[in-house]
């Protein structure tokens, strides 16, 4: 299924043009992992969702479209929130979701209860934004799960080193390609 033109936007393609060292290119999350996510039913029109280093909206728009739920993508592109917004103006529930061109260590965090990572940043960076994350579930206590797509074993051994964090379970992505890659799962950990 073509679910850019079923949802009337357009998350196509790779964009390198801003990576660095710290922040990786643009690549938009595979629908088939999206559905995968779906079908768990952990998200729902109850949740608020962040993805860090959203570039076109891809998983923004898909989530809120199928659960209902709201959700706000950060980049720290600004040519990437542009064509997030425009994607925003042909969406069909465009009251549902919000995009800010910012760093992820310094986006303002509230109620947000789930956040989605596809490799945006450095681990360095990810550091950081995981601080903010803690320091915002003491602020405002409540249950936080946190979805990392094709996490590298870096990310994985800082993750399970983190005292706020608890395993919650993992999607295995592997069956969609042929060779065999281990990074090709979702991650998922909670503070609770």
């Amino acid at each position: 299924m073509n679910w850019d033109e079923k949802l009337n936007i357009q998350t196509e393609g790779l964009d390198e043009s801003h990576a660095d060292y710290h922040h990786f290119r643009y690549e938009p999350t595979p629908y088939q992992v999206l559905e995968r996510i779906l079908d768990t039913g952990l998200i729902t029109e109850k949740n608020h969702l962040m993805d860090m280093g959203c570039g076109k909206g891809r998983v923004s728009f898909f989530l809120s479209m199928f659960t209902g739920c709201k959700s706000t993508g950060v980049d720290f592109d600004s040519n990437l929130i542009e064509l997030a917004n425009q994607n925003n103006l042909h969406f069909s529930k465009s009251e549902l979701v919000n995009f800010v061109c910012q760093n992820a260590e310094s986006v303002e965090l509230s109620d947000e209860d789930v956040f989605y990572f596809f490799n945006p940043f450095s681990e360095k960076i990810l550091r950081s934004v995981m601080s903010r994350i803690i320091e915002s579930y003491y602020v405002n206590p409540r249950n936080i799960r946190l979805f990392f797509y094709y996490p590298s074993h870096d990310v994985l051994a800082y993750l399970t080193s983190v005292n706020e964090l608890v395993f919650y379970d993992e999607i295995d992505c592997e069956d969609f390609y042929e060779q065999e890659d281990k990074r090709e799962r979702v991650m998922i950990f909670e503070i609770i």
